[in-house]
């Protein structure tokens, strides 16, 4: 060890000296050696400049498990650079063996999928050294395909950076100032690899045996590797033109990108059956195979100095699978364009980030929906878009043609105003579906905020308006209009934040019935009465309409507008019974002692319960349950007598009965309708067993399985 001391004199050039002296370093190993000897094994001096946090952040210099620069001087082989590889004959930029080139192909796109899973491009993708510098290479089909695979890197990039819907663990877009091939075109790109597999093809041709003929084992072996690279040359370029295709703006390359992904979707299994045709790496290898091309370390000391992530680089196999799926998705994104209302847009959003694609396809669908100038589709701004959502969900009297109001100039400037504020948090809603599952959760919570502030003044301008309206029309009302709306959307953001804590694994069985409770007694009878108040809206302004129009006017339209929340209800109602019974059910299990409950000194419900619900404080409607509230409202004494456990299984049992009775009432069902179904069906007849007397004696603990649904298990008596 040493210190660094520097003075005036220390700075002093000496004569005859080109340099300038700017330490005296003084050895202080010594003196630091008994310091610390009196210090016992285990403890630790504590300093004001040097806490805990600067402690674990720290890194301990030319230590291999901490400084991941040192890793390179691990490794009993010398790692060289591309140049370097080319002076010493380890690697070919010519006449490339076809064995060899299938190899390289499929290590590389299995590098492309392991940094798309988070891992850094220094140790996934620019461990191949024929990407560091691809104009040198003499090969042809070489020379294409890493140019291409350099594009689709750049572009992947730029539509993650864009969409801004990563996190640490999703995603790592430093280039670690790698070059993207800028300065060649997109175009000329995809014209090398075309002209790459146009060569092929005629050795494809040429080498193919014609009807009756039989082929040479060589000439059959040449057609087979043919066939193999010019698959993948094809399908990397076919990424790469779907890649651009979404790029063009206001979704004008969608219809060619999901004609590209069919294309991608039939060379798959030629890919799949070609994987053992390329050259195998070592098998001793296994997290990182080594074949010719490739240094996992030698981009190691671009590496930060901090702990080397550990990086296994996927499997050909895994690495076909992992693009396949993404195809698929890719297809999903293109159907976005289908979404034509802002509520179904949310809807399509949640259930697609219920299937947890990639980042890429997360990102992809966001910029496919809303651009960075928040123009949906890039042609609609977000305003326009909600006030025709607004329009269709509550009909709003200042919102309707002929309304006395509508070209009032304050009431435009109300709802302008409204509008304009409501575009973020509304976006964010959009937004926060883009980011991986378990991040949602705490952006949900935060989201509250923001429309808890947008409730507020939802209910300011629907007082204006009201009192705009009663002067020129006394018999109608304007309360309750937007702010209904913004309800709407605030009580689907608290159940998404309630359910969300399921998939994560954040509750104890022994929270479910408070969480469940909150969803049964509060949220969904909000959002049932939201619903039921929208249609209330619907029918007083279509009766407005008619008596516009005169007797003769058509009725259909009213009565589709009448039924236009039934489906929505009936799904919500029947989530609602479920819930309920979930509740009950678990009354029932406390009641009986089967449910077992945590340690009394080590454990506070009404601490669990405050930090459940911790964000919903906010929000003024619904206004929040407090503990204090909750126990009043769930105490078993406001009974006439104490129900025993077989009554609380019974009243269980009849709420799963009616949940099941709601969904199946619901015409063409969803897959998620379905497994609901099964779910309630299932929960009913155990309820039904347990009210009969099954397993009374039994005080081990139920079961709760959610592999049929994220959110609602099925109950399991052990």
């Amino acid at each position: 060890m040493a210190n660094a001391e520097t003075s005036d004199a220390d700075k002093v050039q000496p004569q005859g000296s080109t340099e300038t002296v700017l330490y005296n370093w003084q050895d202080v190993t010594e003196e630091f050696m008994e310091a610390a000897s009196e210090l016992s094994l285990g403890e630790l001096l504590h300093d004001s400049d040097f806490g805990l946090f600067e402690a674990m952040s720290a890194i301990e210099m030319m230590d291999p498990k901490m400084d991941a620069g040192m890793m390179c001087n691990q490794t009993k082989r010398k790692v060289l650079s591309f140049e370097q590889a080319i002076e010493a004959g380890t690697i070919k930029i010519q006449d490339i063996p076809l064995q060899d080139q299938i190899g390289i192909m499929d290590m590389t796109l299995s590098c492309l999928v392991t940094w798309l899973e988070g891992h850094s491009l220094a140790q996934t993708v620019f461990t191949n050294l024929y990407l560091h510098n691809p104009f040198i290479l003499e090969d042809r089909f070489m020379k294409a395909f890493s140019l291409c695979m350099l594009k689709i890197v750049d572009l992947i990039r730029d539509r993650i950076n864009r969409a801004s819907v990563f996190e640490e663990e999703d995603f790592q877009p430093m280039t670690y100032g790698f070059k993207m091939a800028g300065d060649i075109t997109d175009m000329r790109v995809t014209g090398m690899v075309k002209e790459a597999e146009e060569e092929l093809s005629k050795t494809i041709r040429n080498t193919r045996s014609k009807s009756g003929e039989e082929r040479a084992a060589v000439i059959a072996e040449e057609h087979e590797l043919a066939v193999a690279v010019f698959s993948r040359l094809k399908f990397c370029r076919l990424l790469l033109t779907t890649l651009l295709a979404f790029t063009k703006e206001k979704c004008q390359g969608i219809p060619d990108a999901d004609k590209y992904c069919n294309q991608m979707l039939e060379l798959i299994p030629a890919l799949k059956s070609t994987i053992q045709l390329g050259v195998q790496p070592d098998e001793k290898s296994a997290d990182y195979p080594l074949i010719m091309g490739f240094e996992p370390l030698v981009n190691q000391r671009l590496l930060p100095p901090t702990f080397p992530r550990y990086t296994r680089i996927k499997t050909r196999e895994e690495t076909i699978q992992y693009l396949q799926e993404l195809i698929h998705d890719f297809k999903a994104v293109c159907s976005v364009t289908e979404c034509t209302t802002l509520h179904g847009a949310i809807d399509f959003f949640l259930e697609f980030s219920r299937k947890s694609p990639s980042v890429l396809s997360r990102s992809l669908v966001q910029l496919a929906y809303l651009n960075q100038s928040r123009r949906v589709f890039g042609t609609q701004l977000m305003q326009d878009v909600l006030r025709e959502q607004i329009r269709n969900f509550i009909a709003p009297p200042a919102l309707m043609l002929k309304s006395p109001i509508l070209n009032n100039p304050q009431a435009k400037e109300h709802i302008d105003a409204l509008l304009t504020h409501a575009v973020r948090p509304l976006c964010n809603v959009i937004q926060i579906t883009g980011h991986n599952r378990a991040r949602q959760r705490d952006k949900w919570g935060h989201l509250l905020e923001e429309l808890a502030t947008l409730q507020e003044e939802a209910d300011r301008v629907d007082s204006a308006l009201h009192g705009a309206l009663i002067k020129v029309d006394p018999n109608r009302q304007h309360l309750a209009c937007f702010g209904t709306w913004v309800l709407y959307h605030t009580l689907h953001v608290m159940i998404y934040y309630i359910q969300s804590g399921f998939e994560l694994e954040l509750y104890a069985p022994h929270e479910y019935h408070y969480i469940f409770w909150y969803l049964y007694e509060v949220l969904y009878n909000w959002l049932v009465s939201s619903l039921n108040r929208a249609d209330t809206f619907l029918m007083e302004q279509d009766a407005i309409a008619e008596q516009q129009k005169g007797r003769n006017a058509k009725k259909n339209k009213k009565k589709k507008k009448g039924r236009q929340y039934a489906r929505e209800v009936a799904i919500i109602q029947g989530t609602q019974a479920l819930c309920g019974g979930f509740y009950k059910a678990l009354v029932g299990f406390n009641i009986d002692g089967k449910l077992k409950q945590p340690e009394v000194e080590f454990d506070s419900e009404e601490v669990r319960y405050n930090h459940r619900f911790a964000p919903f404080g906010v929000v003024g409607t619904p206004p929040p349950v407090h503990y204090t509230q909750f126990k009043d409202m769930t105490d078993l004494r406001r009974f006439d007598h104490d129900p025993s456990a077989q009554e609380m299984y019974t009243a269980a049992c009849k709420n799963f009965q009616q949940a099941r009775i709601c969904y199946e009432s619901v015409s063409n069902p969803t897959e998620e309708i379905n497994n609901l179904i099964k779910v309630s069906k299932t929960n009913m007849v155990v309820m039904n067993l347990l009210a009969g007397g099954h397993k009374k004696e039994s005080k081990n603990p139920p079961g709760w399985d959610f592999s049929v649904h994220r959110n609602f298990p099925i109950i399991k008596v052990m």
